[in-house]
């Protein structure tokens, strides 16, 4: 790694100790403030990430919306994303029991019908609103906790500390790569005993993913949780976070089957492709809590900068 490199996510790890450190200290008015000027002020300058954010939102929206009203929605975005961020430093702190009593549902049944059944669940979440809030409230849910999966971050420490963060709140994380067992055998075990993971989906990070529609326009989505459902007996339910009001609300859609004859690739595809289907439902009800700053779909790129023919 380059020394600019190493600077840079040293530089990060810093940034996120000050945000655990200092704004959980705030009153939560002024950090919520602070925050929502923050995502706006973002959006004006208009960013790489924001630029990707508004062409993903555009995707979502079925372009049909105008310049000024995709503007606007991008900076909603963008405010929604800067209070997923508040909300996420400030979470040690806050009472469990009054998130979970700010917390929403959709879907129990489906919860449900897996609990009564004795069956282990394959949460499938895109990133939207805020789903450590939902981590929290699943948690006092089942009695216990479920497991997810991190992606190795760099700095260690920066991986670590995120790591603590979300083990603090009650969570059993494993790594993606780098554990002492592969993750995929961990997941596994998990779910044949009856347990539950949450897996973050929407967006491919691998060159492994299987195709799918999403919005209409191709993409791929990581196999992985249709797979594991497959292979454990456990229920693949997509599950989508928002926000709502200065609450929480989440929708568990109904179970996709990926059970049944057939190859075992042709099933997990149109497993993931069911998943895809149930995300772009929810996400176009409320667009703005699509967290997504990166690439999606290969042909749409960020539109260009302030100055640049913008």
């Amino acid at each position: 790694m380059s020394r600019a490199g190493d600077l840079q996510e040293r530089l990060a790890d810093a940034g996120y100790a000050a945000g655990w450190g200092a704004v959980k200290l705030l009153p939560e008015p002024v950090a919520r403030g602070a925050f929502a000027a923050g995502g706006g002020l973002a959006a004006r300058q208009g960013g790489r990430g924001v630029r990707q954010l508004r062409a993903n939102l555009a995707v979502a929206t079925g372009g049909r919306l105008d310049g000024d009203a995709l503007d606007a929605l991008t900076r909603r975005a963008m405010r929604s994303y800067a209070r997923y961020w508040q909300e996420a430093f400030r979470l040690p702190t806050m009472d469990p029991a009054r998130l979970v009593a700010e917390c929403s549902l959709s879907g129990r049944e489906h919860l449900e019908a897996a609990r009564a059944a004795g069956r282990g669940m394959v949460l499938a979440l895109p990133h939207s609103g805020n789903w450590d809030v939902a981590g929290v409230w699943l948690i006092d849910w089942l009695g216990g906790p479920f497991v997810t999966v991190a992606e190795r971050l760099q700095p260690e420490s920066l991986y670590r500390r995120f790591l603590e963060y979300r083990e603090g709140l009650g969570m059993r994380v494993v790594p993606l790569t780098g554990g002492e067992r592969p993750c995929s055998v961990v997941l596994r075990e998990w779910l044949s005993g009856g347990g539950t993971t949450c897996l973050l989906v929407d967006r491919d990070l691998s060159s492994g993913g299987v195709p799918v529609q999403l919005f209409g326009r191709p993409t791929t989505m990581p196999g992985g949780p249709a797979l594991l459902a497959a292979q454990t007996g456990a229920v693949l339910l997509p599950a989508v976070c928002q926000f709502d009001g200065a609450g929480w609300r989440f929708v568990v859609h109904p179970p996709v089957d990926v059970a049944g004859p057939g190859r075992l690739r042709d099933r997990v595809t149109g497993g993931m492709q069911q998943v895809a289907d149930a995300f772009a439902a929810s996400i176009a009800t409320r667009p703005e809590d699509w967290h997504v700053l990166g690439g999606i779909w290969a042909d749409v790129g960020p539109g260009p900068a302030r100055g640049d023919g913008a």
